[in-house]
């Protein structure tokens, strides 16, 4: 099939329901690539066995489990081998659900924002957690803040510092350019630190409060009042070491803005104390996040693959 919007979903023991929902909700003439970090033969039969009955999917599968930059990476790799055409990527996380309309709706506001001259890196949607019913809302640096705004659905795109990476809408020519996902970072705040170098390359990212999708941030997620209600992720020790080492990486990296750094300290801090008192695998967390410390203060390997 000819088309130029991939849609790139990296999965791992996928909730099959919820990916054949996904599947089913993104814009039917759109090319979909499954990369599989499964790693188990039964998951990738299950997964090229779908992909056998339609036309408008392909599954890649690997031998153990890349990290989610590594795998759209390599599935990024794939496209421009097998499928020139391809000139927009739609990255997706596997438990993520557009709502009707809404991929178009990005694709609109994207060409948009290029009409007027800008150089865009990203455009992404306004996302509802499931769980909980919360919108994430869109990162915005406001004077010393690193604040968290909640548009109306009816407003303008609008420039944020960061975006969210399930759901992201991009020019694959800027994706390349940019080279890439950094696969040293394997997992947690893979989309922050590209949002970071974009940015200093003179890109801008910018939220379409206008297209919405469902989401759900790990296995399971809680409301909590922190100064305002907020969507609060259960993860395990071992996602807690990858978000503790890849904060502190970019903590210690010269072109990440001040104000991320200044507001990142006190959430790491916070995450600490609620899981302390809140979760009843504490000592194993604790465990997870002060060897994510400790791994994040030594040398980054060079290159952006591991």
């Amino acid at each position: 099939m000819s088309c130029t919007l991939a849609c790139i979903t990296v999965t791992y023991h996928p909730d099959f329901a919820l990916l054949m929902a996904q599947l089913d909700a993104l814009p039917p003439q759109a090319l979909k690539l499954w990369v599989d970090n499964s790693a188990t033969p039964a998951m990738g039969d299950l997964l090229q066995r779908v992909a056998a009955s339609r036309d408008d999917l392909v599954v890649l599968c690997n031998a153990e489990n890349m990290g989610l930059a590594a795998a759209i990476n390599a599935g990024v790799r794939w496209l421009v081998q097998h499928r020139p055409e391809v000139t927009e990527l739609l990255l997706m996380d596997q438990d993520s659900e557009p709502l009707p309309g809404s991929v178009s709706t990005l694709q609109r506001a994207l060409n948009a924002l290029q009409a007027k001259g800008l150089r865009v890196a990203a455009v992404g949607p306004a996302l509802r957690d499931v769980q909980t019913g919360l919108n994430h809302g869109f990162h915005q640096i406001r004077g010393w803040r690193w604040s968290r705004t909640q548009p109306e659905s009816t407003a303008a795109p609008l420039p944020c510092h960061n975006l969210n990476g399930s759901g992201t809408l991009l020019p694959l020519a800027v994706y390349q350019q940019l080279g890439g996902l950094d696969a040293r970072f394997f997992i947690d705040h893979v989309d922050t630190e590209w949002a970071f170098r974009a940015q200093a390359m003179g890109y801008g990212l910018y939220g379409v409060p206008a297209a919405c999708f469902e989401h759900r941030m790990g296995a399971s997620s809680r409301r909590i009042w922190l100064f305002g209600w907020r969507v609060w992720p259960e993860r395990s020790a071992q996602r807690h070491f990858y978000l503790f080492r890849n904060a502190v990486r970019l903590l210690l990296t010269p072109h990440v803005p001040f104000v991320w750094k200044l507001w990142a300290v006190p959430k790491l801090v916070m995450t600490l104390f609620v899981t302390v008192f809140t979760d009843g695998q504490r000592w194993t967390q604790l465990s997870g996040m002060f060897r994510g410390i400790w791994a994040g203060l030594m040398p980054i390997p060079s290159g952006r693959e591991e």
